[in-house]
């Protein structure tokens, strides 16, 4: 198959190319190179296989429907995006721009040049907003939901809320319409917090990562708000395999859109992840605390019952084997990993 992937020297967007080309597909990757560390994973795929690059943005409609028009791709992958909610919050314009109108750009190029192809778009569970009509108590130190053992399932109401929530949103709607009314074959997921390897995380987008990486090298980390917001973490080798699962099973995914994170088995807090790096570098991190951040949840964990129901998907990854994976993965890129922190500092 011929697999397109729209952010694909992204921290995904690499891990996904990897996968692929392993398969024997042909794979094209259309990136703008703007964050930093997409060059780095360039380089990194490079010495494992053939690929296609096209330097692109997805702004850019004439070169997105120059690219599908000629590769005819089987798959599209849509990873391209603004992903912080901060960075939303400071500039709106920019994140509507690249979130809104370049996925619009992405369904108006397959419909137009690859209407057979499947678009996989990494939505978010921003979709959600703050779900304020769900009871959050607090338990054992963590918020939790009084009512929802399993998390949230995809019944729950849309409610944009932040930028990045509207522009997010407004994309997860556009690639379910173009199922609708054009026949498209579209999946969305909607993902909760995805870490590993490859993962330059920063403050305000990645933070599994961006602990991690701190901890290891003896960085402030920041904890904003009181360090007892929980997410389900999914490691990132799980990601990609609900991808591929999706593409496999796409009778049954066409048109759907899922929850998908590490789910109630996978539930960590700021405070848990932060004493689980210090188990296993052996040390007490030190912690700085801030004031909450807009648009932030106290609390998300999927449901992702109706992925393992419909497409046979679930994670394989424990958030302790995972965190230790990704350790693993920040000792051996240390040096790199610190020059690219001092640069941004």
């Amino acid at each position: 198959m011929k697999w397109l992937i729209t952010g694909g020297a992204g921290f995904i967007g690499c891990n996904g190319a990897k996968r692929a080309m392993e398969e024997g597909n042909k794979v094209v990757l259309f990136d703008n190179l703007s964050r930093r560390g997409s060059k780095l994973n360039l380089e990194w795929l490079e010495g494992l296989g053939h690929f296609d690059f096209v330097k692109g943005d997805v702004r850019d409609s004439k070169i997105l429907d120059e690219t599908v028009q000629r590769i005819k791709p089987d798959v599209v992958l849509h990873l391209a995006a603004q992903v912080a909610v901060t960075t939303s919050v400071e500039d709106p314009r920019t994140d509507f721009e690249i979130n809104a109108f370049g996925t619009f750009n992405v369904c108006e190029a397959v419909r137009k040049w690859a209407p057979e192809a499947i678009i996989l778009n990494a939505s978010t569970n921003k979709v959600y907003g703050e779900m304020e009509a769900i009871k959050v108590i607090e338990s054992n130190g963590r918020y939790a939901y009084a009512n929802l053992p399993n998390g949230v399932s995809e019944s729950q109401p849309l409610d944009f809320h932040s930028p990045y929530g509207c522009s997010k949103g407004i994309a997860d709607q556009y690639v379910h319409d173009y199922h609708r009314i054009y026949g498209l074959r579209t999946v969305n997921f909607r993902q909760s917090c995805i870490y590993g390897y490859r993962q330059f995380g920063i403050e305000d987008q990645g933070w599994v990562a961006w602990f991690t990486i701190a901890a290891l090298l003896e960085k402030p980390i920041t904890i904003y708000g009181d360090g007892k917001q929980v997410r389900d973490i999914l490691f990132v080798n799980d990601l990609i395999e609900c991808y591929f699962a999706a593409v496999r099973n796409i009778k049954n995914t066409n048109g759907q859109c899922f929850n998908i994170g590490g789910g109630s088995n996978n539930v960590i807090s700021l405070h848990e992840l932060v004493a689980m790096l210090g188990e296993f570098l052996g040390r007490k991190i030190a912690l700085k605390y801030a004031g909450w951040r807009a648009g932030d949840q106290k609390i998300f964990v999927c449901d992702i019952r109706q992925a393992a129901q419909m497409f046979g998907w679930k994670p394989r990854v424990s958030s302790f084997e995972g965190v230790e994976r990704l350790i693993t993965w920040v000792n051996s890129e240390k040096a790199l990993l610190a020059s690219i922190v001092k640069v941004r500092n």
